[in-house]
């Protein structure tokens, strides 16, 4: 998947401005996010996004955070599927301590 960023203020002092971003899959299907977090472990770097919907766009999602993984080659930024479970669950389980104030999680 290659990223897109569409906006990207983070300043405190201004209003809230989320960061958007374009995520085109591998069958060439545009997606739009909000990113709500990223989280650098090591060398590497994850994001938590959530589904943006268009006013005419069918809401087909529940609501439930996509945690992916960050990655750069030369000018591009590519998310990928983090493979390894305990990496998954591990990751998810941060975002969810970091994310907590503003959504409420399911335990399941």
């Amino acid at each position: 998947m290659s990223e897109e960023f569409l906006n990207n203020n983070n300043n405190e002092n201004e209003e809230y401005d989320p960061v958007i971003v374009s995520v085109v899959d591998e069958n060439g299907t545009e997606h739009t996010f909000e990113e709500l977090d990223s989280i650098e472990l090591g060398d590497k770097e994850y994001v938590a996004l959530l589904p943006v919907y268009d006013e005419n766009e069918d809401v087909i999602d529940d609501g439930e955070l996509i945690i992916l993984e960050r990655n750069y080659e030369d000018d591009d930024i590519y998310l990928e599927p983090i493979e390894d479970e305990a990496l998954f669950m591990k990751i998810g389980k941060m975002f969810e301590e970091r994310l907590s104030d503003m959504f409420e999680f399911d335990d399941d």
